[in-house]
């Protein structure tokens, strides 16, 4: 029988040294790696408490787990292990692995039969129950029932593997004593390599049942919360493969690799993955057994409502809609409620464009508070507070709806979705127009996540709503000028969301879009242009508008009219509001820049009706800036100069850098056109404080490096110097102006000319 149990399920792995011992029903086995470990815990019993400092015990116990649970690694990389947390146990280590591996193979025997005296005496060194103890008897068992032709194999693989540790140490020492002269560049770069090679080498056998699952269960951890130290793609995607070629219906690998697929947006493989996954849990009954003859029902209808995410998150709404329709269907025969309330969200998702949506959300979120699921009861909140921020709905509103949704995060412990509502917030302040209020809360979701870790030194900080709002940060801090702060959290956000990562758009448009504010200040038309096909890849409307945006600086105006107007239809058939009123403004500038001043009046007029419709601060002031340019075009610079008393407290508070020197330099025009008919004491003291506006200005546009902005107002400051007679100061506004004028091209712009 011995024979026909080896056939059928002995599979000699002995170029790797993996004795495969699940026979009898033993979801472990034996290798070198482990008979390393062994060797470990043998020693560390047999060495006296005063023989090893308390803090080497402590880290010897710290990697102890992960040695347990862990893939094999090679025997150059434990000797390293061992010696950073205990330098005299590594070299016991070392000895006695070598008189065992260039000794006999009764010298493993008597090994594995002193094991059991670990156990023995009043006061043992191991509690059997303990991690330990278990450890110590599944190795014992899985060694007891080998054949003796397996014994033998595993002594040859123990003796390989001793063998390979050797020559890799050799390698290691020769390696530092010829590059120590020749920096530690290269020694990085073959360090690199070697562990790398040793990875390969470590996962190329079968893995445990417990390393299998202790592998998976990390990785998913890692690519929940921190995707940089999980596994690259290709490499998890590697060992995965590995896994499911020893066992195919290993349901959790074909999960973890649906997520991996995910992670590179592979739309065929993660569908094939996905439903790999629910196969393999109906065939293996795992569903059965917790939950009754329901269990295969629920993994059906389970497996719709993930396949109508899957289609969802690609943007294939008709099938979602099919697999979604499936799943309701199943759910109800079942009377499963809850399956029914994630299909309910999930149908808001695919149908919050129509009018009527919020009404399915507000029955979503009763439902889930009924059924007592806060998860789902939070994200309907959040999604209608949303839903209300889009429709302009008052702030004190929708902080306090958020307000009961954070009581139930703090109630249930949900964390993440704690993280989720401030970036929300964060979000719905910078809509307003209120950046300093975004500030504050972009800096209290870092500070929460810096302070909230997860295990194996993991930081909860790689999500979503960490990427969203270390973006706020960056435009936060480009619009008040400060490049190099934004510069840095740039950086910061490439080393977190690496480019394969799945939240890397966010950070890849947000550097777009400052380089592209950073080229159009500049001047630079065609770097701004080339920087508009990234921008399009990444999103679609916002490229449109941009390239509009150029075209309109380029004096190119009926392209740019052409545009405008196109992406105008289209924003208001999906009710992007923000973007009609920024559309708006455009066209009104257009005109007012091809001399059409009474046409864009009510342009701005539509925008301003909108912008105070749906509380949109920050636009409405923008829009009365322009309405106020306008007015003095039309020479009434009175009136103009009365609207911008009422718009410029919100810019000069919340507004970014070039809007401030934007609105002192129009001040500053207004107060010159109305000061033509006062007489010439009060005209001078007039012209005095707009230069000292002027002034203003010029360090507003300096700070964003808007240098056709500082021509005009230099340009102004000479005119406005020569009407009072300051030579000098004049002949310097004159000379600074005619440096930047042969830097930049002349576009035409309209200045003041009636002082």
């Amino acid at each position: 029988m011995a024979s026909v149990h080896e056939s059928l399920y002995f599979n000699p792995m002995m170029t790797n040294g993996v004795v495969h011992a699940n026979v009898f029903g033993i979801k472990d086995w034996v290798t070198p790696y482990k008979i390393a470990v062994l060797v470990l815990l043998n020693e560390m019993g047999r060495t006296g408490e005063g023989a090893v400092s308390l803090m080497e015990r402590r880290r010897l116990n710290q990697l102890l787990l992960p040695l347990l649970q862990g893939p094999d690694i090679t025997l150059s990389k434990l000797y390293k292990l061992i010696e950073e947390s205990c330098p005299q146990l590594a070299n016991s280590v070392q000895i006695r692995i070598k008189l065992m591996a260039e000794g006999e193979l009764k010298d493993m025997e008597q090994f594995f039969d002193d094991l059991s005296d670990s156990f023995s005496g009043t006061e043992p060194e191991v509690h059997k129950t303990s991690v330990v103890g278990l450890f110590l008897r599944h190795m014992i068992l899985a060694y007891s029932k080998l054949s003796f032709s397996q014994v033998f194999k595993l002594y040859t693989a123990l003796q390989q593997y001793f063998q390979n540790g050797e020559k890799k140490t050799v390698e290691d020492a020769d390696m530092e004593l010829t590059n120590r002269e020749e920096g530690e560049r290269k020694m990085e770069k073959e360090e690199l390599d070697v562990s790398i090679r040793e990875e390969e080498v470590s996962c190329s056998g079968p893995l445990s049942q417990k390393q299998a699952e202790f592998f998976l269960s990390q990785q998913a951890s890692l690519l929940k919360n921190d995707e940089t130290k999980a596994l690259t793609p290709a490499s998890l995607q590697k060992e995965l493969n590995n896994l499911l070629k020893f066992n195919p219906d290993f349901a959790e690998a074909h999960y973890l690799s649906y997520l991996n697929n995910l992670r590179v947006q592979d739309v065929f493989s993660s569908t094939h993955s996905l439903l790999h996954y629910f196969d393999r849990l109906i065939l293996t009954g795992a569903e059965s057994k917790s939950n009754g003859e329901e269990g295969y029902g629920r993994s059906l209808r389970y497996a719709a409502l993930n396949l109508a995410a899957l289609h969802c998150r690609f943007g294939h709404y008709q099938q979602a809609e099919l697999a979604l329709q499936e799943a309701i269907r199943i759910a109800q025969e079942s009377n499963d409620h809850v399956c029914l309330q994630h299909c309910l969200s999930w149908l808001y998702v695919l149908g919050q464009k129509r009018s009527d949506s919020y009404v399915l959300l507000e029955h979503s979120v009763k439902k889930a508070v009924h059924f007592g699921l806060p998860y789902l009861a939070s994200l309907g909140i959040q999604s209608l507070v949303q839903q209300r921020a889009f429709a302009g709905k008052t702030a004190n509103k929708l902080m306090d709806a958020l307000k009961d949704s954070d009581l139930l995060h703090w109630k249930h412990s949900l964390s993440e979705l704690i993280d989720i509502s401030i970036a929300q917030k964060t979000a719905i302040w910078r809509l307003y127009g209120r950046s300093t209020m975004a500030l504050q809360q972009a800096q209290m979701l870092l500070s929460m996540n810096s302070l909230e870790s997860v295990n194996a030194g993991v930081q909860q900080n790689n999500t979503e709503s960490f990427a969203v709002a270390l973006c706020h940060l960056a435009e936060l801090h480009a619009e008040q000028g400060c490049f190099a702060a934004a510069s840095e959290v740039l950086k910061h956000l490439k080393e977190r969301f690496p480019p394969n990562s799945q939240h890397a758009q966010l950070w890849m448009l947000c550097d777009q879009k400052i380089q592209f504010d950073r080229a159009m200040n500049d001047g630079k038309y065609h770097l701004a242009d080339s920087l508009v096909t990234g921008i399009t890849a990444l999103n679609s409307i916002e490229g449109v508008y941009r390239k509009a945006i150029v075209l309109q600086a380029q004096n190119q105006m009926s392209e740019a009219h052409k545009l405008l107007q196109k992406l105008l239809i289209h924003c208001q058939k999906i009710r992007n509001t923000e973007m009609v009123i920024s559309v708006l403004l455009s066209v009104a500038e257009l005109y007012w820049r091809s001399s059409s001043p009474t046409i864009a009046l009510p342009v701005l007029l539509q925008a301003l009706a909108l912008s105070k419709e749906y509380r949109l601060q920050y636009l409405a002031s923008e829009t009365v800036l322009n309405l106020a340019f306008a007015q003095l075009i039309l020479g009434i610079p009175e009136q103009a100069l009365s609207l911008l008393h009422m718009a410029i407290e919100p810019i000069l508070a919340d507004g970014a850098v070039l809007d401030k020197g934007r609105a002192m330099f129009l001040v500053a025009k207004c107060q010159v056109a109305s000061a033509a008919s006062y007489d010439p004491p009060k005209k001078a003291e007039a012209l005095e404080a707009a230069i000292e506006n002027l002034n203003e200005a010029k360090n507003y546009f300096a700070k964003v490096d808007c240098k056709e902005q500082i021509r005009d107002v230099v340009y102004f400051q000479a005119r406005l110097y020569h009407t009072l007679g300051k030579t000098q100061e004049r002949n310097r506004c004159a000379m600074l102006f005619r440096q930047l004028h042969q830097e930049l091209p002349s576009h035409g712009v309209p200045l003041i000319n009636h002082l």
